[in-house]
């Protein structure tokens, strides 16, 4: 793999700001967690508050195998506000999967989404050169399906009994991609979004 496909970049936009996750990193995503109530989603990976540093732990092993690229959110005024990554990085195809996101609900359905989607994907498609870019939630995840099909990703399938949920019981996986021909559009719908939050 190249630098590019090993190292986290750092996004900047307007509303957010997307950094290398760093062990430094854990009270400002505990802070952003507590009392968030997303750890109690049964279908999702959200650590509570007080395990935050082992989520940050795993995922920085994790990047240290060449395995995924970890990334912590930032609002506008600087503050912590959530996570993501790629992984299943595929350098030779090339493709990768964006997921492990997830927001503080204060900036949930705010331009923070849209814009780290926008910076995300268009780091993957025109510095990385994706020819695809998979997006992937539980069955039962509905606001995260909703989501990603705003985006403009499409539904390619489900996989049954795919992998376990957090408390050990069978996943159903919902599979959305986008594709390189499709990238200006959804870049397009993105931007058109982002204006809508101005």
């Amino acid at each position: 793999m190249t630098d590019s496909w090993t190292t986290v970049p750092t996004l900047v936009g307007r509303h957010v700001r997307l950094e290398p996750l760093q062990l430094a990193h854990v009270p400002g995503l505990a802070a952003a967690l507590d009392g968030s109530g997303l750890d109690q989603l049964w279908y999702t990976q959200v650590p509570s508050a007080d395990h935050v540093q082992p989520y940050v732990q795993a995922a920085l092993d994790a990047q240290a195998e060449g395995k995924v690229l970890p990334f912590v959110i930032r609002d506008a005024a600087g503050d912590i506000v959530g996570s993501t990554r790629f992984y299943g990085l595929e350098a030779d195809v090339p493709k990768l999967s964006l997921g492990y996101t997830w927001y503080a609900p204060r900036v949930q359905r705010t331009g923070v989404n849209s814009e780290a989607k926008l910076l995300l994907l268009q780091h993957a498609f025109e510095t990385l050169g994706c020819i695809s870019v998979v997006l992937e939630t539980s069955w039962f995840n509905h606001t995260s399906r909703t989501a990603i099909a705003r985006l403009g990703a499409k539904q390619d399938g489900v996989l049954r009994n795919h992998k376990r949920h957090a408390d050990g019981t069978p996943r159903d996986t919902v599979i959305f991609s986008i594709i390189d021909s499709e990238w200006a559009g959804v870049k397009r719908h993105l931007r058109y979004r982002l204006d809508s939050h101005a």
